[in-house]
Parts: structure tokens; C-alpha cells; sequence
């Protein structure tokens, strides 16, 4: 089973701008992911077609597993 962290942010055109991290800690908490969203939008590290990142939507992690036929 795989594990992604996915966290998805609107950028100034208002269109959604995800950031997907494989394996994330197992102890990884909500305040945890909140932080980090909230220093990205603050730091403003990430540049994107449709203008800075103004704005978090959500964060999930996805769990997707493979069973080869």
C-alpha cells in the first residue's frame, strides 16, 4: 500500500494547484499539515501559470494499493 499527501491550494486565477508528497510521516498531524500550508503560502516558494498560491482548500492523504493479474 502507497501512501501521498495531498495538498491543494487555489492560485490567484482561482484554479487548483496541487503539491503531492509520497510517503508521508505515519505521526503526521492535521496541525502538522496546516503548518506547513500555511508557510507555503507565506513564503511564497511555488510559481504557477495562474499566479501565487492565495489560498488553501484542503489536505488528504490517499492511499492506493496494486494487485498485479
Amino acid at each position: 500500500m502507497s501512501k501521498i499527501l495531498v495538498m491543494t491550494f487555489r492560485n490567484e486565477e482561482g484554479r487548483a494547484f496541487r503539491i503531492r508528497l509520497r510517503y508521508p510521516r505515519e505521526d503526521l498531524s492535521p496541525q502538522d499539515v496546516n503548518a506547513v500550508m500555511d508557510l507555503i503560502l507565506a513564503r511564497n516558494i511555488f510559481a504557477t501559470s495562474g499566479g501565487d498560491l492565495v489560498e488553501k482548500v484542503g489536505a488528504q492523504i490517499v492511499e492506493t494499493s496494486t494487485t498485479s493479474l
